[in-house]
C-alpha cells in the first residue's frame, strides 16, 4: 500500500485497522518472507538484508534457543547496540514465547547485574565488545549461557556511508561464550521453529522503568501491547511499505524499539539501521539510502544543521520527521529552519508515552501541529487529568496527574504486586506525570510527580544512582536530585556523607572517576556536595524535598 495513495493525517477513526490481522509481529515478519521474500528489510551501512534472509535467521536462531532449553516465559537478556543482530535476537526470543529483556548497552557491570538478576535470566545475548561487562557481572546473576556477536560480521566490505570505527575493530576474545552466527549455522537453512502459537496476551517484553518510585522495575508488556502500539503509530504517522525508515535511536529503549524495530516489520518497509548517532553518518545515510521517515531528538536535528559541509547532502527524500524534545526544546523556529534545510520535510513533536503503555499514547496531527504540546490521544486511547490527591477528574485546562487507558497498557510489574497496584488501577495507568488537556484535546506534559530525572533524554532514577554510589567503599550515605542544565536538560547532583576514614581524603573528582567506572555516563553526578548528615523523616527516609529546596536557595 503506497503512501502516495493516501491523504496523510486527514481521516481519523476511533478504532484501529490492523493491516495483517491481530497476530504477533514475528508472524508478520514470516508472512513478509513469503509475500515479498526479496524485498529489503534491513540496511546496515550499505549491506542489504532481505525479508527472507532475516526470517530465516530468526527461525534458525529460535530453533537454537529451544535446543539449549529456552522455553515459553523464560527471560532472555538482550545486551546489544543497534544492529541487525538485535532484530534477529528480539524476534527469535519472542517466536518461542520467551520474553525479551532489553538492557541498555550503556550499562556498567553493577547495573547489568541488577537487571539480569532481577529478571532471573539464565541466557544473555551480547556483543563481543560488551562481553567484559557481562563477565564482570556474571557472578551476581544466574547466567548459564552467554551468546555473543560481532557487529562487523554483517558489514559490507566497503560501507556506503560513514561507519563508526568500533564496528570495524577486531573481534574480541569471549571465552565460554557461543557465537550467534555459529549457532545459526548449526541449524539447517530453511528450518522453521515449530512451536505452539503464542497468545496475544502472553508477556513478550520486560522493559525496566522506575514506575512511580524506587529502583527500576520490569514492566510486563504483551504481544498485543506491542502489536497495538505498532499498528496505531504506523497508522497515525502515515507510514507505508514504500517508506524507508531511518533508525538511530537505541533499540533497547521503548521508543527506539517502537519506531525502529517493530514499525518497519509491521509495515513491511526497509529500515536503515545505524549503530549510533553520528551527524555525518546520518546525513550520508539519508542522502545515499534515500530514507523517507525519521524519528529523532531535537539535539540531533540541531547537530545536523550545524555540521560542516552540510550543503553537499541531498536530503530531499525525507518526507516526515517526528522528534522528541530532549535537552533542546523543539520549537516552531527550529522546525522552520529544518524544513528549509531539508528542502521541505516537516518536523514536529513525536508523542507522549511511557514504558508501561509501550509508549506513544499521543500523536501530533501533521496538518494541525500545536507547538508546546505532545499532541492528541492516539487510537482507542483515553487520557484523563486527575487530582493526584483525591483521584477525581479535573476540568479542561487544569493541571494534574496524567492517567492513560488503551490496549497498550502493561500487565503489571514483574514480581511486584505492590508497585502494580499503585500504578495500574481498573485498566488505567496512573503515570506520576503532571499535564493538562486543552479544549481541542491536545495534551501538554508539564513535569513529574515522581522524582525521575531526564538527562539528555535518558531516564535516571534517584534510587538507582544512590544504590550504585553506596557500593563505593568511601560513601556512607547519599541522596541525589536533578538540577537544571542548559545542554542536557537536567544533570544529577549527589549529596554525600563520607565514611570517617575518607573525610578530608576523598574529593569530588575521585568520586566522579569511581562513578564513571561503575555506571552509565548519563547517570554520573555532575555535582557533588559533601554533608555531615542528610535530612531524614522520623522513619529514617531521606527527604529529597529539603535537598531540592537547599539547591534552589543556592541558585542551582
Amino acid at each position: 500500500m503506497s503512501f502516495a495513495e493516501h491523504p496523510h493525517h486527514k481521516v481519523r477513526s476511533k478504532h484501529l485497522v490492523y493491516r495483517h490481522g491481530q497476530r504477533p509481529l514475528h508472524e508478520v515478519l514470516c508472512e513478509h518472507a513469503k509475500s515479498r521474500p526479496n524485498q529489503v528489510a534491513l540496511v546496515w551501512y550499505g549491506r542489504e538484508i532481505t525479508f527472507v534472509e532475516l526470517a530465516d535467521w530468526v527461525n534458525r536462531f529460535a530453533v537454537f534457543l529451544r535446543s539449549i532449553g529456552v522455553r515459553r516465559g523464560h527471560r532472555v537478556a538482550l545486551f546489544l547496540h543497534n544492529s541487525p543482530q538485535y532484530f534477529i535476537a528480539h524476534y527469535a526470543i519472542q517466536m518461542i514465547g520467551a520474553i525479551v529483556g532489553p538492557c541498555s548497552p550503556s550499562f556498567k557491570a553493577l547495573e547489568l547485574a541488577y537487571q539480569v538478576s532481577d529478571m532471573d535470566a539464565e541466557v544473555i545475548i551480547a556483543s563481543d565488545a560488551l562481553y567484559p561487562v557481562v563477565a564482570q557481572a556474571r557472578a551476581e546473576t544466574k547466567l548459564s549461557r552467554i551468546i555473543v556477536t560481532h557487529y562487523g560480521d554483517l558489514l559490507p566490505s566497503e560501507p556506503t556511508w560513514r561507519c563508526p570505527d568500533e564496528l570495524c575493530s577486531e573481534r574480541l576474545a569471549t571465552p565460554d561464550a557461543m557465537d550467534l552466527f555459529e549457532a545459526i549455522a548449526g541449524v539447517p537453512a530453511g528450518a522453521v521453529c515449530q512451536e505452539e502459537a503464542v497468545g496475544l496476551d502472553d508477556v513478550c517484553l520486560l522493559v525496566y522503568t522506575s514506575g512511580t518510585t524506587g529502583r527500576p522495575k520490569g514492566a510486563m508488556l504483551s504481544y498485543r501491547n506491542a502489536l497495538f502500539k505498532t499498528a496505531a503509530s504506523a497508522q497515525a504517522n502515515g507510514i507505508y511499505d514504500d517508506d524507508k525508515i531511518l533508525s538511530v535511536m537505541p533499540l533497547s529503549h521503548i521508543a527506539g524499539m517502537l519506531m525502529g524495530l517493530t514499525i518497519p516489520i509491521y509495515v513491511g518497509c526497509p529500515v536503515v539501521v545505524l549503530y549510533r548517532f553520528d551527524p555525518v553518518g546520518v546525513l550520508e545515510a539519508i542522502a545515499r539510502a534515500r530514507t523517507t521517515w525519521w524519528y529523532s531528538t531535537a539535539p540531533m536535528n540541531v547537530a545536523l544543521m550545524n555540521t560542516a559541509g552540510v550543503g553537499e547532502y541531498d536530503l530531499s527524500s525525507l518526507r516526515i520527521n517526528v522528534c522528541t524534545s530532549f535537552g533542546v526544546q523543539l520549537t516552531e523556529e527550529i522546525a522552520d529552519k529544518w524544513r528549509r534545510f531539508t528542502g521541505g520535510c516537516p518536523v514536529y513533536e513525536a508523542a507522549y508515552g511511557l514504558s508501561e503503555t509501550h509508549t506513544a499514547d499521543t500523536y501530533m496531527p501533521a496538518e494541525a501541529v500545536k507547538w508546546g504540546t505532545q499532541g492528541k490521544p492516539t487510537y482507542e486511547t483515553d487520557i484523563r487529568i486527575v487530582d493526584p490527591g483525591a483521584g477525581v477528574d479535573l476540568p479542561i485546562g487544569e493541571q494534574g496527574e496524567i492517567a492513560v487507558r488503551n490496549p497498550g497498557v502493561f500487565r503489571g510489574y514483574w514480581r511486584n504486586a505492590e508497585a502494580t497496584s499503585r500504578t495500574l488501577r481498573e485498566g488505567w495507568v496512573y503515570t506520576g506525570d503532571i499535564g493538562r488537556l486543552d479544549g481541542d484535546g491536545y495534551l501538554t506534559f508539564l513535569g513529574r510527580i515522581k522524582e525521575l530525572m531526564k538527562v539528555s533524554g535518558f531516564s535516571v532514577f534517584p534510587e538507582d544512582v544512590e544504590a550504585l554510589l553506596l557500593q563505593c567503599p568511601d560513601v556512607a550515605q547519599v541522596a541525589v536530585i536533578a538540577v537544571p542544565d542548559e545542554t542536557r536538560g537536567e544533570v544529577v547532583k549527589a549529596f554525600v556523607v563520607l565514611h570517617p576514614k575518607a573525610r578530608g581524603v576523598v574529593d569530588a573528582a575521585q568520586l566522579t572517576e569511581w562513578a564513571k567506572l561503575h555506571m552509565a555516563s548519563y547517570k554520573v553526578p555532575r555535582q557533588f556536595e559533601f554533608r555531615e548528615d542528610l535530612p531524614k523523616s522520623s522513619t529514617g527516609k531521606v527527604l529529597r524535598r529539603m535537598l531540592l529546596e537547599s539547591a534552589d536557595d543556592r541558585g542551582h
